[in-house]
C-alpha cells in the first residue's frame, strides 16, 4: 500500500486560534516511519456485527426515539416561551437543557442512523474532530445545567424568602452561560489532546460515533498523558457536579422533613422528583463509561451503554418533565385550549 499523504488536522476549523496554547506546534505529531500509513479518515464499526434485519429494527426504534426527542424538546421550549406561568428560573434552565439536548443528539444520532442502513461508513479526521467537539460541548453543558437546576431547587426550598433575589434573571443567565463556557473549554482541551496524536494504520473506530476512548485505542503513540487528561476532565464534569447535586439534595431533604404538614412535604418532593430522576440516569450512565478504570473498559460494553445516554436519556427530559410535572401539563392543556387561562 502506498504511503498516504500527511494531512494534519486543521484545528482552526472549530477552535479559534487565540485559544490554542503557545506550545501547540511542538505537540503536533511527527511523521511516522515510512512503513506506516497516515490515517486521514476513519471507519465506524457501529452495529455492523448485527444482521440486516436487526439493524433495520434498530433503525426504526432509534429513529422513533430521535423524532420523539426532537418534537418533545421543541414543544417544551415553545410552551415555556409562550406560557407566562412558566417564566421562572426552573423552567428557564429546563428550556436551556432542552436546547442543549437537541444539539447533543443532532451531533450524534443522524450519522448513527445512516450507519445502521449502510455499515462501515467513513468520516474524515476533520469531521471526526468536529463531531467530538460538539458532542463534548453539549454533553458537558448538560451536566452543569443539571447542577444549576439542583441549585435552583435548593434555593427554592431551603431559602424561599430570598429566592427571587438569589435566582434573578442575571444569575440565571450567568449560570447558563457558565455551563456552556465550561463545556466549550473542556471540549477544546479534549479535542486538542486527542487529535494531537498521530493515527497510522489502524482506522476502524469500535463505536458508532467519535468518542475519546475509542480514538485513543487507534493512536500509534503513547496515550498515558491523554488518559490522564481524559480522567481529570471526567472527574471535573461528573464527580464535581454530582457532588454539588448530592449536597443540594441532602440539604433539600433535611429541610423538607422539617415541614409540618404531609401535604407540604409531598408538594416539595414533587418539585424535585423530575430533576432527580433525570440526574440519576444521566450521571449514572456517563460515570460507568468515563470513570471506570481502563483495565475494566470494554468498548463493546461502552457502546451499548452509549446507546442509553445518546438515544434514551435525551428523551427522558421531555417525557419526565411533561408527564411528572403538573405545571407543564397545565401549560400544555392551556395551549390546546382544554383548560381556561388563570390570572
Amino acid at each position: 500500500m502506498a504511503l498516504a499523504q500527511v494531512s494534519l488536522f486543521p484545528y482552526w476549523l472549530i477552535i479559534p486560534p487565540f485559544l490554542l496554547p503557545s506550545s501547540f506546534k511542538s505537540r503536533l505529531p511527527s511523521v511516522p516511519m515510512s512503513n506506516s500509513t497516515i490515517v486521514t479518515e476513519f471507519l465506524f464499526e457501529g452495529f455492523s456485527s448485527f444482521g440486516w434485519q436487526h439493524r433495520l429494527i434498530f433503525f426504526i426504534v432509534f429513529l422513533t426515539l430521535y423524532l420523539l426527542t426532537l418534537s418533545g424538546n421543541v414543544i417544551i421550549v415553545t410552551i415555556i416561551r409562550l406560557d407566562r406561568h412558566l417564566h421562572t428560573p426552573m423552567y428557564f434552565f429546563l428550556s436551556m437543557l432542552s436546547i442543549s439536548e437537541t444539539c447533543y443528539t443532532v451531533a450524534i444520532i443522524p450519522r448513527m442512523l445512516s450507519g445502521l442502513l449502510s455499515p462501515h461508513q467513513s468520516i474524515v479526521i476533520q469531521g471526526c474532530a468536529t463531531q467530538l467537539f460538539f458532542y463534548l460541548t453539549f454533553g458537558i453543558n448538560n451536566c452543569f445545567l443539571l447542577t444549576a437546576m439542583g441549585y435552583d431547587r435548593y434555593v427554592a426550598i431551603c431559602n424561599p424568602l430570598r429566592y427571587s433575589v438569589i435566582m434573578g434573571k442575571r444569575s440565571c443567565v450567568y449560570l447558563a452561560s457558565g455551563s456552556l463556557g465550561i463545556g466549550l473549554s473542556m471540549a477544546i482541551i479534549q479535542v486538542t489532546s486527542v487529535f494531537g496524536l498521530p493515527f497510522c494504520d489502524a482506522f476502524v473506530i469500535s463505536h458508532f460515533f467519535c468518542d475519546v476512548r475509542p480514538l485513543l485505542k487507534l493512536a500509534c503513540a503513547g496515550t498515558t498523558a491523554n488518559e490522564i487528561i481524559n480522567f481529570v476532565v471526567s472527574v471535573c464534569v461528573l464527580v464535581l457536579p454530582m457532588g454539588l447535586v448530592f449536597i443540594s439534595y441532602v440539604l433539600i431533604i433535611s429541610t423538607i422533613l422539617k415541614i409540618a404538614s404531609a401535604e407540604g412535604r409531598k408538594k416539595a418532593f414533587a418539585t424535585c422528583a423530575s430533576h432527580l430522576t433525570v440526574v440519576i440516569i444521566h450521571y449514572g450512565c456517563a460515570s460507568i463509561i468515563y470513570l471506570k478504570p481502563k483495565s475494566q473498559s470494554s468498548l463493546e460494553q461502552d457502546r451499548l451503554i452509549s446507546v442509553t445516554y445518546t438515544v434514551i436519556t435525551p428523551l427522558l427530559n421531555p417525557v419526565v418533565y411533561s408527564l411528572r410535572n403538573k405545571e407543564v401539563k397545565d401549560a400544555l392543556r392551556r395551549a390546546i385550549g382544554r383548560k381556561p387561562l388563570t390570572p
